[in-house]
C-alpha cells in the first residue's frame, strides 16, 4: 500500500478521534485538556496507535487514558461511519508525553542561561 495513502488516512483519523473525544464523548472522565498528537497507522489500514497528550495530574492522565481505552470501540465504530474504508482500524490509545519532556528540557535551559548569566554577572564585577 501507498506510504502517502497511510499518512492521508492516518491524518483524516487523527481529526475525526480528536472530534470524537473534543465533542462527542460525554464522559467527565475524561479531562478538558486531550488533544490527539498523532496516529499511525499500520500497512494494512487494520490496526491505528493513537497519541493522546492529557493535561493534568498523574492520577487524572491515567483516569483519562483508562477511560479512552473503554471507549475505543465507540470511537471505531463513530471512525467506521465517517471514514469509508474496508476495514475500520483497531484503536489502541497511548499516552504521549513529548509536550512535558519538551517543557522540561527547555525549563533546564532556563535554568542554565540563569546561572550562567549570574556567573558573568559576578565575573564582571569583580574585574
Amino acid at each position: 500500500m501507498s506510504e502517502n495513502r497511510v499518512r492521508r488516512v492516518a491524518e483524516q483519523i487523527k481529526k475525526e478521534v480528536s472530534q470524537v473525544i473534543s465533542k462527542e464523548l460525554k464522559d467527565p472522565r475524561v479531562a478538558g485538556m486531550t488533544s490527539v498528537t498523532g496516529v499511525e497507522l499500520s500497512r494494512d489500514l487494520r490496526y491505528a496507535s493513537v497519541y493522546v497528550s492529557i493535561y493534568g495530574t498523574d492520577q487524572e492522565k491515567e483516569e483519562t487514558l483508562q477511560t479512552l481505552i473503554g471507549a475505543s470501540g465507540f470511537i471505531r465504530s463513530i471512525i467506521g461511519k465517517r471514514v469509508r474504508l474496508r476495514y475500520t482500524p483497531e484503536i489502541s490509545f497511548f499516552l504521549d508525553t513529548s509536550i512535558e519532556y519538551g517543557a522540561y528540557i527547555e525549563s533546564v535551559i532556563r535554568s542554565l542561561k540563569k546561572e550562567e548569566n549570574s556567573e558573568n554577572d559576578r565575573s564582571s564585577k569583580d574585574n
